[in-house]
């Protein structure tokens, strides 16, 4: 796995394909002074990226020096394969988040794999559209990029200068790498988000009523386009699969063992504290802020009133000390105009926070 930073990519860049990335890194581009040609199949939706100030409507007789094929899965291998022949010439790459079949079925639809090469910028918003778009979208996120095996050093290096120009950091791994990667990190978390929250459809209102954070959490992403998400999980279905299947067999065994457990055998109640406690273990392992080691933050709890400006008084008030704020969550209250916002922070800043905010009036829990 390669990864590094480049100068900024020399245009004009076409992106083929309006939609949240595709504006978001044309929009990026703009904002580095790259020219950008814009081209969607539904004319309407280039137009309001070019509105937004993402470029200029792509026409005969343009000359990108990088084509970006910003479409669905399921069009990306023949759009792929069809800007290739356009332009002989450019570099030739696309945004979909998965990788082998799309680079495997463009080549055989006649794609020039030595200008060829697989990106995927690693961000999103639960949103789509043109009108979503954002130029800081891609800002300091991975961009995995995935040469064929000819890909010319000269086309490698413009979609490193492509990532980069966008903010973002490029790293290259191999078609299948990454394939499996996302399988595992994004696309069968996104389908168990939806099956959770699928379970919520029939369930009683009065347990729906007290649902909490954690299943907030947990059903973030259920909101999702569906029809996008179909796309994706299709095109890699099998890498999906594999991780599915042992997601089953573990909560199989968690199930069988809570079952022993209420019919009598406290002692498999040890299968699911060896569950928890490897769940523990692998969340350890997700990178930290800036892609660093993983980080044990404290928690500060204030309870602030539901009303404009509290949330501002409250961030005012912590820039004021020397604390510095790594995340942050908000729990709103069942029944009560207020919310529990929960500051993470260093360890060792807890206790002095803590005190700086009840100096200042915060009501703080814990």
């Amino acid at each position: 796995m390669n990864e590094g930073r480049s100068v900024a990519v020399i245009g004009p860049v076409l992106v083929i394909g309006t939609g949240l990335i595709g504006t978001s890194i044309a929009l990026a581009l703009r904002r580095a002074g790259v020219d950008v040609l814009l081209e969607d199949l539904d004319p309407a939706q280039a137009q309001v990226a070019a509105r937004m100030g993402a470029g200029e409507l792509a026409g005969k007789g343009d000359d990108p020096s990088v084509v970006v094929v910003a479409v669905p899965p399921r069009h990306a291998a023949e759009v792929l394969a069809r800007a290739s022949a356009a332009f002989p010439r450019a570099t030739i790459t696309d945004v979909t988040s998965v990788k082998a079949k799309v680079l495997s079925d463009a080549r055989a639809m006649g794609a020039d794999p030595t200008r060829l090469i697989g990106g995927h910028p690693m961000a999103g918003r639960e949103v789509s559209g043109a009108a979503a778009a954002r130029p800081d979208l891609l800002d300091d996120r991975l961009w995995i990029l995935t040469p064929t095996d000819v890909t010319g050093p000269e086309h490698q290096r413009a979609a490193h200068r492509l990532a980069t120009t966008c903010g973002a950091y490029p790293v290259e791994m191999t078609a299948p790498e990454h394939d499996r990667a996302v399988a595992l990190v994004s696309h069968a978390p996104q389908l168990l988000s939806s099956v959770l929250a699928g379970q919520l459809v029939s369930a009683d209102a009065a347990h729906v009523q007290v649902a909490g954070q954690g299943l907030r959490d947990m059903t973030r992403i259920a909101g999702s386009e569906s029809s996008l998400w179909t796309d994706i999980l299709a095109v890699n279905a099998e890498p999906v699969a594999e991780v599915l299947d042992g997601l089953i067999a573990d909560l199989q065994r968690a199930a069988r063992a809570l079952r022993a457990v209420a019919g009598g055998d406290p002692g498999s109640v040890s299968v699911v504290t060896a569950e928890l406690e490897r769940g523990a273990v692998g969340r350890g392992r997700i990178p930290g802020k800036h892609g660093a080691e993983p980080s044990a933050y404290g928690g500060v709890a204030v309870m602030l009133a539901d009303r404009p400006g509290e949330l501002g008084r409250l961030f005012s008030a912590v820039g004021e000390t020397t604390v510095n704020l790594e995340d942050i969550r908000i729990e709103h209250v069942l029944g009560r105009q207020s919310g529990l916002v929960e500051l993470s922070v260093h360890p060792d800043a807890v206790a002095a926070l803590e005190a700086a905010l009840r100096s200042r009036g915060f009501d703080v829990r814990g």
